[in-house]
């Protein structure tokens, strides 16, 4: 007879070789890590748990993070030299970021100052709060710049919720990215609900951690899955990891 109490599985033990495309691990330049022994703290926590090859996408947010190509790859260079020191070659980083769709955020699309993942896709977010009021307008000239647009968090907005959005932007052609995070109650046990109603849609495309710090990392570790969701997550870890690999 089934159970109701199968037995459940850290989620960590699935990740092995996971190419992370969300994480704010680069030094000093958004909310995530402050310096470069914190990256490195890090690194070493991800690489317990067979994490070493990453996409570091720090925020680029008009008024609060306002990176740039230029600032992001500074603090790259930095992590890398660091590696190098070190002599830890099995760590593989490159850099993007995650654009909220603000104000500012046309202009910098238009003189290609955005940082793609891979050259084709852009990660963005909006806010918490409110959807971006230029979202429409955003993703169409995301499209018309060749780019495919990843939705960062998608089950972390609850102006979302109970709503048909999810959908239409799906057939927009805007791609979701899960966060690890949401399966175990971190932001709450509404996200977790939202994001397993997601996975049971079909309609998550990949998954990131959105480590910012040690605490949300040792937050990872603890997560239990169920059977069913590892049955649902184990494809799209694996189709994350070959995209962005």
């Amino acid at each position: 007879m089934f159970s109701i109490f199968s037995k459940k599985k850290f989620l960590v033990d699935y990740l092995n070789g996971f190419v992370d495309i969300h994480n704010h691990i680069l030094p000093g330049i958004d909310d995530g890590a402050k310096t470069i022994e914190d990256t490195m703290l890090l690194l070493n926590s991800f690489s317990e748990i067979g994490i070493t090859n990453f996409i570091a996408t720090p925020h680029i947010m008009d008024n609060y993070y306002p990176n740039t190509p230029h600032s992001i790859q500074r603090a790259l260079a930095i992590v890398k030299n660091e590696l190098n020191k070190k002599n830890l070659k099995n760590i593989k980083i490159e850099a993007a970021a995650e654009h909220m769709i603000d104000a500012n955020f046309e202009n910098l699309l238009e003189h290609l100052e955005v940082m793609p993942i891979k050259k084709q896709y852009l990660l963005i977010e909006m806010s918490y709060l409110q959807a971006s009021l230029n979202f429409t307008n955003a993703l169409e000239k995301i499209r018309n710049n060749h780019f495919f647009p990843i939705l960062a968090h998608p089950e972390r907005y609850h102006y979302l919720h109970n709503t048909s959005k999810y959908s239409q932007y799906k057939n927009t052609g805007v791609l979701f990215q899960l966060n690890l995070l949401s399966l175990g109650n971190y932001y709450g046990s509404e996200v977790t609900k939202v994001a397993h109603n997601l996975l049971d849609k079909n309609l998550i495309d990949f998954v990131g951690t959105d480590v910012h710090n040690q605490k949300q990392l040792e937050a990872l570790k603890t997560i239990k899955i169920t059977e069913r969701h590892i049955k649902q997550l184990e494809p799209i870890i694996e189709k994350t990891t070959y995209n962005f690999g």
